[in-house]
């Protein structure tokens, strides 16, 4: 079973992009079936970003938590999904 991977975004974020590169970036690694990702406009889902916390972006929930309120580091990144696949049992 895949974790679910939420990247809160807003338009014409350079940093959003770079969050959402970086979780794509381990999906290459890992494999398709090791992450679903979705992207979350905030203007499109406030009630959704509002109810994990989300007050800027780009924030990243894993699994319905809020993880990073801000762009993590990408080794804090990778040392957290890989915790998560790891706990999930890896495709």
């Amino acid at each position: 079973m895949p974790i679910v991977v939420e990247v809160f975004s807003s338009p014409g974020c350079a940093k959003c992009v770079r969050a959402k590169d970086e979780v794509l970036r381990f999906i290459r690694e890992h494999g398709r079936g090791a992450v679903d990702l979705r992207e979350v406009n905030v203007l499109e889902a406030m009630d959704r970003a509002l109810d994990l916390g989300v007050m800027a972006t780009p924030a990243i929930a894993v699994d319905g938590e809020l993880v990073f309120r801000t762009l993590p580091r990408e080794k804090a990144l990778r040392a957290e999904l890989e915790s998560r696949l790891d706990r999930k049992g890896k495709p």
